[in-house]
């Protein structure tokens, strides 16, 4: 064990006019039951805009107690701890909100929890029985809703998720931060979830908390980004261990059946057959291999607009993904196959979903101003030839036909050979 047996991190974005009196508050608690010597306060400063890099600067250099972690650039609540714990000495690792919402007499509770080994997590709880906590409705009503989310789909025992008043050992961080991928406000429930997962002691113990100022948390933002962390989260655990390849290969033929058989049902076959017979087969088979080709094209456009985002990868493995999310949109309504798609390179490349998805919207707006090209170059051709009037008579027989009585009537207009 090192010589700092415990190790607070105090998570600060622009926190200039709290964090002085913060200190003082965590040292003199700290230093009621801890040896001297035996601890350290290290203020995670996240890239503030304000005057508090300064003054956590002059507080590190006046006590050699307190340590400064900055960061340049904004890293998140879950990127900033874990950034200090990684620089942190000690083997109890604590951390709490800046604004010391919760009672300062639990913390003793809190360190000694974790540090005589009896548990490997301790949290505070504002909604277990024996809590005092005053809460705005607004607040309540989302963070009650927030846990109970996470208990039903993630399968947590705990009440209280989101308690900025948490301790782990050494031990537990080393073995769980590799996996937590969240960087901001849902980092600690996914340690929660995840430890309680691998079979690791958690203590749950009710705090008297009181909100202090404005909380930090965007109630629509920050909400709606945790509830896609908590459906990310269950994938992970609960739905990607079960799809094996074998499971993948069963899906991907039943996507493909269902497929052709939604084919059949909204094509009538004897007319597409009889289409064909009647048409350029030169032409058709010319059609064919542009479709053939159109394939490891779109591969190559999508590996391009991963590259852009800061991923790899081939060619051929992304030709197969778009098939695959192309033909779920053949079976699923309103496009949801891209969804399978974002699956796919987050599963076998390891592309986060935020990029997989982000990578389908820049991809929309390609086919967009690909569409946009042609059917410009359509115009421009129909308008060279005088194969506008065609155009605008069609138009204006369908106006005519749906004007009738008996309903809209849908009819095809197929241009005269000449």
């Amino acid at each position: 064990m090192s010589d700092r047996e415990v190790s607070v991190v105090l998570p600060a974005y622009n926190e200039e006019a709290t964090i002085e009196r913060t200190i003082t508050v965590t040292l003199e608690t700290l230093a009621s039951f801890l040896p001297a010597g035996s601890f350290e306060v290290i203020i995670a400063e996240d890239g503030c805009a304000d005057r508090t890099p300064e003054i956590a600067a002059r507080l590190a250099g006046e006590d050699d107690r307190v340590r400064h972690c900055h960061s340049d650039e904004r890293l998140g609540r879950g990127g900033a701890l874990e950034y200090a714990f990684e620089r942190a000495g000690g083997e109890t690792l604590v951390y709490f909100d800046t604004d010391l919402a919760t009672d300062m007499r639990h913390l003793e509770e809190l360190v000694e929890t974790v540090r005589s080994g009896e548990y490997d997590i301790a949290t505070g709880s504002r909604w277990m029985p024996g809590n005092e906590a005053d809460r705005p409705p607004k607040r309540t009503v989302s963070s009650l809703g927030y846990n109970w989310l996470v208990r039903r789909f993630l399968q947590s025992d705990l009440q209280d998720h989101q308690c900025g008043f948490k301790a782990l050992s050494r031990e537990v961080f080393d073995a769980l931060s590799p996996h937590v991928e969240d960087e901001h406000w849902f980092w600690d429930t996914e340690l929660l979830v995840r430890a309680q997962r691998d079979g690791y002691r958690v203590r749950e113990f009710p705090v008297e908390w009181e909100p202090k100022g404005d909380t930090k948390v965007d109630l629509v933002r920050d909400v709606f980004g945790m509830g896609s962390q908590i459906l990310r989260t269950w994938w992970q655990l609960s739905v990607s261990p079960r799809i094996t390849r074998r499971v993948s290969m069963t899906a991907g033929s039943l996507l493909v059946f269902v497929a052709l058989a939604l084919m059949v049902v909204y094509l009538e076959p004897a007319a597409v057959l009889d289409a064909i017979e009647g048409a350029d087969l030169g032409l058709v088979a010319l059609s064919g291999l542009v479709y053939l080709a159109s394939w490891p094209l779109r591969g190559l456009r999508y590996r391009d607009i991963l590259d852009r985002l800061g991923h790899s990868s081939n060619t051929w493995f992304l030709t197969g993904a778009i098939f695959i999310s192309q033909t779920g949109n053949l079976v699923f309504p309103a496009r949801l196959g891209d969804g399978v798609r974002a699956y796919v390179v987050k599963a076998r490349r390891d592309i986060p979903y935020p990029t997989g998805f982000a990578s389908l919207a820049v991809e929309r707006v390609f086919d967009l101003l690909s569409i946009t090209v042609l059917a410009g170059t359509v115009l421009v051709g129909l308008v060279a030839t005088g194969g506008t009037d065609r155009i605008a008579a069609a138009i204006a027989a369908e106006v005519r036909s749906s004007s009738r009585p008996g309903g809209i009537r849908i009819s095809s207009v197929v241009p005269s050979r000449r």
